[in-house]
């Protein structure tokens, strides 16, 4: 159902958290007319509207400031609130959440290399419009005629050359970017009193800092770490050893082994990366990680880091780990075959917009306690709700587009049975 109207029948107060991916409204938009057709109602008229997405009506319109009051209504206060938007678009959709009532409160960067760009060819368009075929010369040989991801053939793309003498002045000429980051705006209903107070009461208010912490890379790293550690650190023996675990946030030692606080892992910043070559290539290499302690700070960082032995009439300190700049930020790495996670043998999910299940979990684990009850009111194929159950939340979701909601329905089923069986509850 609309979202909307679900949303009236939840009590107010009764959201712990709310991670949703709602409509961009991408496509090329115009503003609803008098005599336009399509317009719902009077309301409507001078209102921005496009085609959607891929065609999708569902994406043709940015929810507006009433769908996000009601969200606010629902949820208790300091409970948080992602939710995804285009780099186009994404302003409009901030300022109806905060015109809403919601406290706008960070916007994360999503970066990934898989983006496709969607340009049109400047050359070609004036070709076309003069009626003149431009020249093919041969196929790109980056194009393949095989199943995509989406679930569809690929057409082979050719290569063309400007035929007219306009087109040939315009040649190279485009009108879009590769898309490569996308927003998610972080947001709180307002609190009762202190956030101390509203944790107490309500169990919201805070982001989950220790849970969400970025892992060190290897065990290497952890402990080479450990070795420059101010002060050093009792090493542990086989005996009170038990082996070395990726811990909720970095690496740990077994029974018995305390470590000091910033072994936890770094702290989590607002850029997340999905790890591809692509992304990767544009951090830089460096033999150690330097901490932004100043001279006169006696090596504290204010926790972000922890304490270091302070080197330097600059106070620089650093760390004994070394690689790509990437591992500060967490990575949301998305495997093959998680779109299609939950459904029949076969069966492909055609939903446009699937986000990686990874960052998804990362997500609501950053806003929300275990137990706790998560909200997506634009539900699409359901990968807020697989990753809720996995995770032990309960959830509440809202699909307005019949075939993406057959989908999520047996998405979710199958997360429930593999949660009870498979152990998929943190």
């Amino acid at each position: 159902m609309d979202c909307l109207e679900g949303m009236k029948g939840i009590p107010e107060n009764n959201i712990d958290a709310i991670v949703t991916d709602p409509p961009y409204a991408l496509t090329t938009t115009k503003r609803w007319k008098d005599t336009d057709q399509f317009a719902q109602n009077q309301s409507d008229v001078g209102k921005r509207f496009s085609k959607g997405f891929m065609g999708k009506e569902w994406d043709g319109k940015l929810p507006g400031i009433e769908i996000w009051a009601e969200a606010l209504r629902v949820s208790k206060p300091g409970a948080h609130m992602l939710a995804f938007g285009g780099t186009r678009t994404h302003h409009r959709l901030m300022v109806a959440i905060e015109d809403a009532g919601w406290e706008i409160r960070d916007c994360l960067m999503w970066v990934y290399g898989s983006g496709f760009p969607k340009s049109l060819d400047v050359s070609k368009a004036i070709d076309k419009a003069a009626g003149v075929e431009s020249k093919v010369v041969g196929v790109l040989p980056s194009s393949r005629n095989k199943p995509s991801d989406m679930g569809f053939m690929m057409a082979q793309k050719l290569d063309t050359r400007p035929n007219t003498d306009s087109a040939k002045q315009w040649n190279g000429w485009g009108t879009a970017l590769k898309p490569a980051w996308e927003p998610i705006i972080l947001c709180r209903k307002p609190l009762e009193g202190t956030v101390a107070q509203n944790m107490q009461k309500w169990g919201t208010g805070g982001i989950n800092i220790d849970r969400c912490r970025v892992a060190y890379q290897s065990k290497a790293d952890y402990e080479n770490l450990i070795n420059n550690y101010k002060g050093g650190l009792e090493r542990a023996t086989p005996e009170t050893q038990e082996s070395w675990n990726l811990h909720e946030g970095g690496w740990k030692l077994g029974k018995g082994i305390t470590l000091p606080e910033e072994t936890k892992g770094r702290f989590p910043a607002n850029l997340i990366h999905d790890g591809s070559d692509e992304v990767l290539e544009g951090f830089p290499q460096n033999a150690g990680a330097f901490a932004p302690v100043k001279s006169g700070m006696n090596g504290k960082s204010k926790g972000i880091y922890g304490d270091f032995a302070q080197k330097g009439d600059d106070g620089a300190s650093f760390r004994g780990d070394s690689g790509s700049a990437s591992r500060f930020f967490y990575c949301a790495k998305a495997s093959k075959s998680e779109r299609n996670l939950g459904l029949p043998e076969g069966t492909t999910n055609k939903h446009p917009t699937v986000k990686p299940l990874s960052l998804i979990e990362y997500l609501i684990k950053l806003i929300s306690v275990e137990g706790g009850t998560v909200l997506d009111p634009f539900m699409g194929s359901g990968t807020t709700g697989i990753a809720s159950i996995r995770l032990g939340r309960k959830f509440v979701g809202y699909e307005l587009d019949k075939d993406s909601f057959i989908t999520a329905e047996t998405r979710l089923r199958k997360a429930q049975e593999q949660g009870k069986i498979s152990g998929w509850f943190a």
